[in-house]
């Protein structure tokens, strides 16, 4: 997982970060585009954004590597989002703006359909293999802000 990625689940803007951490937004562009890596920062500026973000300076270097040690699989996921359907795609961009209404503190009346429908949309496109169960825990994460439980052994 990026920094951006990071920022999409925690819903928050390279320019909220900025002001949050004292980062300048450039650096924070530059990291989130690939442009600029981590490690290649100062401690001081990995502890701005470790503070700010609510989490390790391990975890924000964490961010960097570009594949889990445990799975081998990238940690930028946003390729499970890549060929999904057009209606699924519609319900996701629905769901997006209506996050971004709840999240300046709008009243929006419809999130509630937007919610169930890109849910149903999600299971919809499971269970007839249209995603894998990866893509669909991806997406139920990200766009419906919902955790996914582990259990040890299994998922």
């Amino acid at each position: 997982m990026g920094l951006q990625t990071l920022l999409d689940r925690k819903n928050i803007s390279k320019y909220a970060l900025s002001k949050k951490s004292g980062v300048p937004k450039t650096t924070i562009m530059d990291i989130c585009a690939g442009r600029s890596e981590i490690e290649r920062c100062s401690a001081k500026t990995v502890q701005l954004l470790a503070k700010a973000l609510d989490c390790s300076m391990e975890e924000i270097m964490e961010l960097s590597k570009p594949y889990d040690s445990q799975t081998g699989l990238p940690n930028d996921q946003t390729y499970l989002e890549c060929g999904l359907p057009p209606f699924l795609t519609e319900s996701i961009d629905a769901m997006k703006s209506a996050w971004r209404k709840l999240d300046r503190g709008e009243k929006y009346l419809r999130w509630d359909c937007d919610y169930c429908n890109l849910q149903t949309d999600i299971n919809n496109a499971e269970v007839n293999q249209v995603i894998s169960p990866d893509q669909a825990w991806y997406l139920r994460e990200k766009y419906l802000r919902l955790e996914r439980v582990r259990n040890e052994g299994s998922y």
